[in-house]
């Protein structure tokens, strides 16, 4: 029997098989740096595994609303409000398995047959095939080192046809580290608002921003603008709960409740338990968030000393995340060619760029130890040299 031909045509990812590879040989016993998850390396703060313990042991283990339960929609759209100046009711919330799991059910939500979505490039792996899934055509488009790996107005407009339907705008970016300003964002806006289309802002990394860059939620810039956006954020990133798959998608009334109804016949609702650790993410102590940056601050300055000292690479400054996407072109590599050398010669596992629709690049993520980071960029440095 054959495959559907959705499945067939995706691509898997390429950033879970380098993290798989580099996980398998180290359980082989070979010493392996892994630069290819895009995941912390720090334990969930305390307070949230207590606050889930807590709810397991008491027996919170049954069906929750397939939206999420009303006291985590309600500090959403608090901390919504407080933070990002986005009016939500709490009924425009829909908590998922997942901001991975939020960007495919808005897409399915939005998405007939043949809708175009833009994408810039480089872009997050996961996008292109959600698009796919979804029924709808990606459209990359192409951005430059030289204009910041940003989406300019320009572009944007140079992409656009009668079939766009959505465009993603990812800020913080993965694999980039871009950081849109106020002013980038608004200029999209104002080309959205010209041909109705849907703006799918993912904003999980937004708390992990650097030198001074601040992070602006397109949707809260007008009430037109609000309308058309699907807002994605999680508590994965900012909180260290990559496996608790907990992510959220606010939109406009009609959207969420189209997200609701499509949530409710596939995956039910999120982890019970699990929703009221990411209750107490929400509602409890925030500098664990603090220290996780102050970490990921400093691992970013020693990133930036030792890959000046190699002259072959070269790379944007990224100003949000934990990733550095890197330009391999004066080695005279491919990035699949580089990054298996790589792994074959000095047992650093990176991430090819072809995976993010730029082959001239490779990314690493800084999300792991000091020690990790001399080392791996010490036998990144003697690989090309």
């Amino acid at each position: 029997m054959d495959i559907s031909e959705r499945v067939s045509k995706l691509t898997p990812s390429l950033t879970l098989a380098v993290d798989a590879k580099a996980k398998a040989m180290k359980a082989e016993g070979v010493d392996v740096i892994g630069f290819g998850a895009g995941e912390p390396d720090f334990d969930t703060p305390e307070h949230i595994k207590a606050a889930a313990m807590g709810f397991l042991e008491a027996g919170f283990t049954k069906y929750t609303p397939s939206s999420g339960i009303p006291e985590l929609r309600a500090a959403i759209s608090e901390k919504l409000k407080k933070e990002n100046n986005l009016d939500y009711d709490p009924s425009q919330i829909i908590v998922n398995c997942g901001a991975k799991h939020s960007c495919y059910n808005a897409l399915l939500a939005v998405l007939n047959p043949g809708d175009e979505v833009l994408i810039p490039a480089p872009y997050w792996v996961s996008y292109p095939e959600m698009v796919k899934l979804a029924g709808g055509e990606p459209v990359i488009v192409p951005t430059t080192a030289e204009n910041g790996y940003k989406l300019t107005p320009e572009l944007f407009r140079e992409y656009t046809s009668p079939l766009t339907k959505v465009v993603i705008i990812n800020s913080p970016g993965n694999p980039t580290g871009v950081v849109y300003t106020e002013n980038e964002l608004a200029a999209l806006a104002e080309v959205a608002l010209e041909d109705d289309i849907y703006i799918l802002s993912d904003e999980i990394y937004e708390k992990l921003i650097y030198d001074g860059a601040k992070h602006s939620s397109i949707a809260s810039f007008s009430k037109e603008v609000y309308e058309l956006t699907l807002t994605v954020n999680g508590f994965s990133k900012p909180y260290s709960m990559t496996g608790w798959r907990l992510g959220y998608v606010a939109a406009p009334k009609n959207v969420a409740k189209a997200i609701d109804s499509l949530q409710s016949h596939s995956t039910s609702n999120p982890t019970s338990f699990a929703q009221k650790g990411a209750l107490a993410a929400y509602k409890g102590p925030q500098d664990c968030v603090d220290e996780m940056l102050a970490e990921y601050t400093k691992r970013r300055a020693r990133v930036i000393e030792l890959l000046d000292d190699i002259s072959k690479l070269s790379y944007v400054k990224p100003n949000g995340a934990f990733y550095f996407l890197i330009d391999i072109s004066k080695t005279g590599m491919g990035s699949v060619e580089f990054s298996e050398k790589l792994l074959e010669q000095q047992k650093v596992a990176v991430v090819p760029g072809v995976a993010f629709g730029d082959d001239n690049t490779i990314r690493i993520s800084y999300a792991t130890s000091l020690d990790n980071i001399e080392q791996g960029l010490a036998r990144i440095k003697k690989f090309v040299g």
